[in-house]
């Protein structure tokens, strides 16, 4: 838990160059408190489609956490969006993952009235009182990476679709083992976007075609190297007919990477998962991880930006079949719940992780 002042606040200003590296994984954490937000939803407004984008937008990112590299990477996307619409950035949030720790800098931030927060939600509830305090201030609230409740935001960016991930782990996982146990090594145990990819891949394991396939152990590494590195120990032990680890969090799949590329399991297992191409790069070229997959992590950040802009331009509200214009990327519409989709997963092998540079 930390106070609630602020910590790395951040401010971008027009004309400013975007200077942040992109750099390597995966996060955890999210918060709570209480209130019926005064507008549930944006749809209740009118938006202006030809409205511009307002110039000088506060937007504050709340990442799941702080000095993690996954998260590094996205919020220098939204650095980008805010230098590009001549507004100001701001980071801040918290060092663990656990599902209370945003709440205090939500408080603090609905004191301080930004245009707007966007938020990875660790805990799709608890954060819901702080953020619907929020909206009744008349800050904007959009999720991106990991969703809250729809009751208590405008919007959510995602990644891809919870079961395009899905199925893309359970694919390589197949494509890798053939059949045979597995196990996954997850973030945390209340992480949103974790919980349902999980659930999407027992999904595709449930379809005849994936029979042969069984997951044995599900743990948790709480986004923390040297525990997701015991916990891989951990699984190794228990299950001596253990084909492969699955880890959808970058922390994740980098450490059992780590512990598994200098151990007799080198070969013998299969690690895959979702990892940044450059924190798994050497992995990848050693050998110890054959297939891996994610998303282009800064361009996720960079729509956040973009799409918190247009609802604190008036653009749009959050509702079903609006559009928005982000920057460099495509014009994207709005789909059910609030839900905007950034793209499909790409799929990263030795043979092309080399094309990708976050």
């Amino acid at each position: 838990m930390f106070p609630s002042p602020l910590r790395a606040v951040v401010p971008v200003v027009a004309g400013l160059a975007l200077t942040a590296s992109l750099a390597a994984c995966g996060g955890t954490t999210k918060d709570d408190t209480s209130s019926e937000p005064a507008n549930t939803g944006g749809a209740a407004a009118s938006a202006d489609p030809n409205a511009p984008f307002k110039e000088g937008l506060n937007i504050t990112f709340v990442p799941k956490q702080l000095n993690n590299a996954y998260f590094d990477s996205m919020t220098s996307g939204g650095k980008e969006a805010m230098s590009e619409l001549k507004g100001e950035f701001k980071l801040v949030g918290p060092n663990e993952s656990n599902a209370s720790s945003q709440v205090s800098y939500i408080n603090t931030l609905i004191q301080q009235k930004p245009a707007a927060i966007a938020i990875a939600a660790n805990d799709a509830n608890a954060v819901c009182p702080a953020l619907n305090q929020a909206r009744q201030a008349g800050i904007k609230v959009v999720t991106f990476d990991s969703d809250a409740s729809p009751s208590c935001r405008d919007l959510f960016v995602n990644q891809t679709t919870i079961q395009g991930i899905g199925e893309t782990l359970v694919t390589m996982t197949k494509d890798q083992i053939g059949s045979g146990e597995f196990a996954i090594l997850s973030a945390t145990p209340n992480a949103t976007n974790q919980n349902a990819w999980i659930e999407a891949m027992k999904t595709e394991l449930a379809k005849p075609e994936n029979a042969g396939l069984k997951l044995v152990d599900t743990v948790y590494g709480n986004d923390q190297d040297q525990k997701s590195f015991q916990e891989t120990q951990g699984l190794l032990q228990a299950h001596p007919n253990l084909k492969a680890i699955v880890a959808p969090t970058s922390v994740g799949i980098a450490a059992a990477a780590r512990y598994v590329s200098t151990s007799n399991y080198k070969g013998k297992i299969v690690v895959t998962g979702l990892g940044l191409p450059n924190e798994m790069r050497k992995y990848v070229k050693d050998g110890t991880v054959k297939q891996m997959a994610l998303w282009d992590v800064p361009k996720l950040g960079y729509l956040a930006g973009y799409a918190a802009a247009a609802l604190a331009s008036g653009q749009i509200t959050g509702a079903e079949g609006e559009t928005f214009k982000a920057g460099t990327l495509n014009e994207y519409t709005i789909g059910k719940d609030g839900e905007v989709v950034l793209g499909p997963p790409t799929v990263f092998t030795a043979e092309n992780i080399d094309q990708y540079q976050f």
